[in-house]
């Protein structure tokens, strides 16, 4: 783990890698959490998180799906590169945050309850056609399920 002075000089100097992880259950509805940390803070968003330095993608990959959803294994598959660019930070200073995202199809059918609250204060199932009209979703969360916004989808 970076030292939080050396963290954000990264934050405003260098995009980060981050995973996101679409979580469906049987009935199709995708879960969000409202998140507690910048960016995006308050906001319902996919769970999911950023890669460290020197950790190989398939351990990033387990321990966020453990640190965000409290599985040791799950089946995905992936769907795209996506980039998010942020006017906040972390931090909360004045620089933004740029993340090149690897978005991942996982199906999930736990209690909520179970869940971690680290990242989220809150987790919700979410019907497609709501989460895109709900102004408390946010935007790069949107955008996995627009259909014109494969311009913001760099590589599938």
């Amino acid at each position: 783990m970076l030292p939080l002075p050396i963290f954000k000089t990264v934050i405003e100097s260098t995009p980060l890698i981050s995973i996101d992880i679409i979580v469906r259950n049987d009935k199709g509805q995708i879960l969000l959490g409202k998140r507690t940390n910048r960016p995006a803070q308050g906001y319902w968003f996919v769970p999911g998180g950023r890669v460290l330095k020197d950790e190989p993608f398939e351990r990033a990959f387990n321990r966020l799906m453990k640190a965000e959803l409290g599985l040791n294994k799950a089946q995905s598959s992936f769907k795209g590169i996506y980039q998010h660019f942020y006017d906040d930070n972390f931090f909360g200073d004045k620089f933004t945050t740029h993340y090149i995202v690897l978005a991942y199809d996982i199906s999930f059918n736990g209690e909520l309850s179970s869940l971690p609250v680290d990242q989220h204060s809150n987790y919700q199932w979410f019907d497609e056609s709501e989460l895109l009209v709900d102004e408390s979703v946010h935007k790069h969360s949107k955008w996995y399920f627009q259909k014109d916004k494969q311009a913001d989808l760099l590589f599938k």
